[in-house]
């Protein structure tokens, strides 16, 4: 999922959920059974039989969900509730790209998640129809199969605010200065929680990474497959961790990059502030390579140079928004970009760089809305909600402004970067009006063959611990380590150590008989893209990146 700065101003309620069409049935009341253990384990497996007599119907794609052919779609139906089967369903949105190698090649469907929570898999075929060279050789022997996760896109999407509202700017500063600040905020994000339920309750309560899991073993079933084959980056990683867990003796082969931390400790807040001390990390590094090709951007020759003038920049925006909605708030969520993806860092300082020449509409146009984009805001605001959703319903929040408080002001002294934006877009989880669970105890189960982990050493949003500790839980599982490198995505960067490996994998289930260190990756070369590039390159990141928290 991409990141928000701030919830911002709370949109209008609505009564009734966007799933009004969706769920054929009464919304959830308070009494009903929440997802726990036997008796969703036997749900599974009614629904799975049911969807693998049934298949699924594949179909050109609706002209207006973007996917051509040969991409094709079709939906597979499963249960609202696990421990209710044969009570309400939704339908899950999936497509594919049929592999290109001979009948002898073909070893499967690959299923696919990018992240979030709330990344939609749709897109995932168009690797072979785009003929990625990095995924080739796999693509011969798999179907790249995308879905879309309960609550996403065209999946029973859910919604928690007015999607125009949500993207309106400029919002807040994120970083408060007073007590006021943090009491407004507080306020957004009980409203934010509170809209969650007025506009979602039917689904809310069964929005977790465990059924989501389940809901992948009914695709697995429609799909004719015995065993799944799942390549998962960034929350994809704990998704799949938890399928692992429920369906050990199902997974074929399994691929995870980029590892959330697995841990119940961690799930979710204290990842959440781990993460905030990783991103400073990471910015730290793009402000060091900034400098370096000063002659390039004329930002600054050194690091702090960079920070001073990013914080220049920040204050300008605060005082008088750019362009009149590119305040602290927006400029974070554009200049976020640089610690997630190596392939942004000369995107975001291009755009900063014009703006200092004088040029403002490129950081404009790309930090601030467009409110003419109805439907790229229908899209953000429902990836945001499902997000929010899930992470708040997998797990117990804090309920204590004053734990949120201290944990986030002490954070905060060494990490300034993201730290109160990320607060504030968790903080509904704290007044979260459905029950929460206890998130799955990952472990290896029987059956689990070797999983493969791949992970760059200093990555900002999925710190390197994550993937240290789903190696320990996982027996058998190899690590894959990019030193020296920080790109979230390791899988979609051209690295023969890494790439090599995962076609080894993927293709032969060969693995290293230990764990391997790489060098990193190359290191973006600087350049001063058009705003035709920038905007591409923006777009590309939304729609291919790894969807992350």
């Amino acid at each position: 999922m991409r990141r928000k700065a701030a919830l911002g101003t709370a949109g209008t309620l609505v009564t009734g959920a966007l799933l009004a069409g969706a769920i054929a049935a009464t919304p959830a009341s308070a009494g009903e059974r929440q997802p726990s253990g036997k008796a969703e384990a036997r749900g599974v497996q009614t629904a799975a039989a049911r969807a693998a007599k049934k298949g699924i119907d594949w179909q050109d794609c609706p002209a207006d969900w973007g996917l051509k052919t040969p991409v094709q779609c079709g939906y597979v139906t499963v249960p609202v509730d696990y421990a209710r089967p044969h009570g309400r369903t939704i339908k899950i949105a999936v497509d594919r790209a049929v592999s290109t190698g001979t009948k002898q090649e073909r070893q499967g469907a690959l299923l696919y998640n990018p992240g979030g929570p709330g990344g939609s898999g749709m897109r995932f075929p168009t690797r072979i129809t785009t003929k990625n060279p990095l995924w080739a050789k796999t693509a011969k022997a798999y179907d790249f199969v995308g879905f879309d996760p309960r609550g996403v896109g065209h999946s029973a999407p859910i919604s928690c605010m007015d999607p125009q509202e949500y993207v309106k700017a400029p919002k807040a500063d994120p970083v408060p200065d007073s007590e006021a600040d943090k009491r407004a905020q507080r306020k957004l994000a009980k409203e934010y929680a509170d809209g969650c339920a007025e506009r979602s309750g039917a689904l809310l309560p069964y929005m977790t990474t465990e059924n989501t899991a389940r809901d992948i073993d009914v695709v697995r079933a429609a799909l004719g497959e015995k065993k799944l084959n799942y390549l998962g980056v960034s929350y994809g990683t704990y998704l799949g961790a938890v399928y692992a867990t429920l369906f050990p003796g199902h997974v074929r082969r399994m691929l995870v990059d980029s590892v959330v931390d697995p841990s119940r400790k961690k799930v979710w807040y204290q990842a959440n502030l781990d993460q905030d001390v990783a991103f400073e990390t990471r910015w730290g590094d793009w402000k060091k390579w900034v400098a370096k090709n000063d002659t390039t951007y004329h930002i600054g020759n050194t690091p702090e140079k960079v920070q001073a003038a990013w914080e220049k920049l920040r204050a300008t925006a605060k005082k008088n928004p750019i362009g009149g909605v590119v305040g602290p708030a927006e400029l974070i969520g554009f200049f976020q970009n640089a610690p997630y993806y190596d392939s942004m860092w000369a995107t975001v300082a291009g755009v900063w760089s014009s703006y200092l020449a004088g040029d403002t509409k490129p950081l404009v146009e790309n930090a601030g809305p467009n409110l003419k984009d109805t439907a790229g805001n229908i899209a953000a605001e429902n990836g945001n909600a499902v997000y929010t959703a899930v992470e708040c319903t997998d797990t117990k929040w804090p309920t204590s402004w004053r734990t949120w408080d201290r944990d986030n002001t002490r954070i905060h002294r060494q990490a300034p970067f993201m730290t109160w934006s990320n607060a504030w877009m968790n903080l509904p989880c704290a007044t979260w009006p459905t029950k929460q669970q206890r998130p799955v105890e990952v472990r290896t189960g029987k059956g689990l063959p070797s999983v493969l982990i791949v992970q760059s050493k200093r990555d900002a949003a999925t710190p390197y611990g994550g993937a240290v500790e789903l190696h320990k839980r996982f027996q058998g599982s190899r690590l894959i380590t990019e030193r020296d490198a920080g790109s979230h995505g390791v899988t979609g960067e051209v690295n023969p150590c890494i790439n090599d490996r995962v076609d080894a994998y993927l293709l032969e289930g060969k693995t290293d008989a230990k764990d391997v260190t790489c060098a990193p990756h190359a290191t973006p070369q600087p350049t001063k893209p058009s705003a035709k590039a920038v905007a591409k390159a923006v777009a590309k990141g939304a729609a291919d990146l790894p969807a992350v928290r």
